[in-house]
Order: structure tokens, then C-alpha cells, then sequence
């Protein structure tokens, strides 16, 4: 063990003396230690710069090349795609709210007056902000149009963490297998829905829709959980009007 010396510290006797020796030998043989080390590192850095700077040279390339296609292509490809989903968009909108819908829906999905529809800005914009949302509205007009295959095909494609677009996607898978009369996966669904984010709108919604599948499954313990949690946590939503009626057939087991 090393100790610690003084300044103008003499050895006393032969054992400081050789104590000393050691030490000093020791002290040599790490600084030794560390010219070699830092020598080799020096030698292997000079005998494979020229491998280095290449590496940094294609990181660089590659750092550069993507912000200059996000800036020079991604941006102006998002900017034109969400331009062209305002045409399709205005025949979805009025579907929902006017008649003649399922004319008003293929002109959303398909385009008219060389306009695109949502399938055009799918197959065009793929990767684009505004492509992903046309697979939420092509799903939705499926859906509507009792296309439930197709629907499920088009939302199942559709991402987005919004809280209640992400749920509505969800839940319209889960509303298009209900009509293919598969209750399991539409209970799945509904479950996902209601789990995406907690909000007055589209937790009860879907809570009610699961519970109502739960009791059709014959899972009436499962039926009366998500029922109670409608009167429970969300008092005031539209569903909670008629929520003792659902927990009375959960607990009856009807």
C-alpha cells in the first residue's frame, strides 16, 4: 500500500527507504502503463483514420440528406396531401349530415371533377399525415356503407394517439365485426376504445357498447363491471340515462 509523503519527506531508516523504492518503482510502472496505452491508441487511431473519417463522413451525409428531405420533399408532399383531402372531405361531411349518402361517400372515397378521394390520397401520399387520416375516413364511409370488411381493412390502418379520433377508430372496428357477427373481436375492440384515453365522450360510449357485447357473450359479470363504471365515474353522460336498466339485466343475468 502507497502512503502519502510529505514534501522533503527522508526515509528515517532501511525499511522507509526501501518503502520509498517501491513506491516510486510503482509510480513509474503506471505512468509506463499509460504512455503505452496512450501510445497504441494514438498508433490505431493513425493507421485507421482514414476508416473514421469515413464513418463520420456518412453519418454526416446522413444527417444532412434527412433534414434536407424533410425540408425539401416530406414537407411539401404533407402540405399538398393535406391540400387535396379538402375536397373528399367536404363530400364526407355532408354525408353524414344529408341524404343520398352512399352517393356522397364513394365521390369522398373515389374523387370527382379530377379531384381525389381518399383512396387516390392513400395511394399517392402514402406516409403522409394526411393519408394516414384518409384511412380513417375511408373506413368510416365503409362503415356507413356497410362495407365491413372494407371498413375494418381502412381503420385497422389508421394511427393516432388523438384521444378521440384513435378511440372512434377502434370502436368502428369494433361496430363493423358486431355486423360480420363476431361479438369476441367487437368486444376487443370496444375494449381498446374505451381504454385509449379516458374522456366524457367516447369512454361511455364505448363502455356501453362493451357491456351490451359482454351480456350478448354471456359474460354478465364483465357487463355489469363496465355498466357500473358508466354510473359510477360518468354520471352526466347520455349513456348513464339508461345505465340502471343494463345493470339490472347484468345482475339478473338475462
Amino acid at each position: 500500500m502507497a502512503t502519502y509523503k510529505k514534501r522533503g519527506f527522508k526515509p528515517k531508516n532501511k525499511a522507509e527507504e526501501q518503502q520509498q523504492s517501491v513506491d516510486n518503482s510503482t509510480t513509474a510502472e503506471v505512468f509506463s502503463t499509460l504512455d503505452e496505452s496512450a501510445s497504441r491508441s494514438e498508433q490505431w487511431v493513425y493507421r485507421n483514420q482514414n476508416y473514421i473519417l469515413g464513418v463520420i463522413g456518412v453519418i454526416a451525409i446522413a444527417v444532412l440528406g434527412y433534414l434536407a428531405y424533410n425540408q425539401f420533399v416530406q414537407a411539401p408532399r404533407e402540405a399538398t396531401a393535406a391540400n387535396e383531402m379538402y375536397y373528399p372531405q367536404q363530400y364526407f361531411d355532408q354525408a353524414l349530415s344529408g341524404t343520398e349518402n352512399d352517393s356522397l361517400y364513394l365521390l369522398a372515397l373515389n374523387g370527382a371533377e379530377g379531384k381525389y378521394g381518399f383512396l387516390d390520397i392513400i395511394d399517392e401520399y402514402s406516409g403522409t399525415k394526411a393519408a394516414n387520416l384518409a384511412h380513417y375516413s375511408a373506413g368510416m364511409a365503409y362503415l356507413n356503407m356497410q362495407k365491413y370488411q372494407e371498413a375494418i381493412d381502412y381503420l385497422e390502418d389508421f394511427s393516432s394517439d388523438d384521444a378521440i379520433l384513435g378511440a372512434l377508430a377502434k370502436g368502428g372496428i369494433g361496430d363493423a365485426f358486431m355486423q360480420l357477427d363476431q361479438p369476441e373481436e367487437a368486444l376487443s375492440y370496444y375494449e381498446k376504445a374505451f381504454n385509449h384515453n379516458e374522456n366524457q365522450y367516447t369512454t361511455p360510449k364505448f363502455l356501453q357498447k362493451a357491456g351490451i357485447t359482454a351480456l350478448e357473450l354471456g359474460e354478465q359479470s364483465k357487463a355489469a363491471e363496465y355498466f357500473e363504471r358508466i354510473k359510477e365515474e360518468y354520471p352526466n353522460s347520455a349513456e348513464a340515462g339508461s345505465i340502471d336498466v343494463f345493470l339490472g339485466m347484468a345482475k339478473s343475468g338475462n
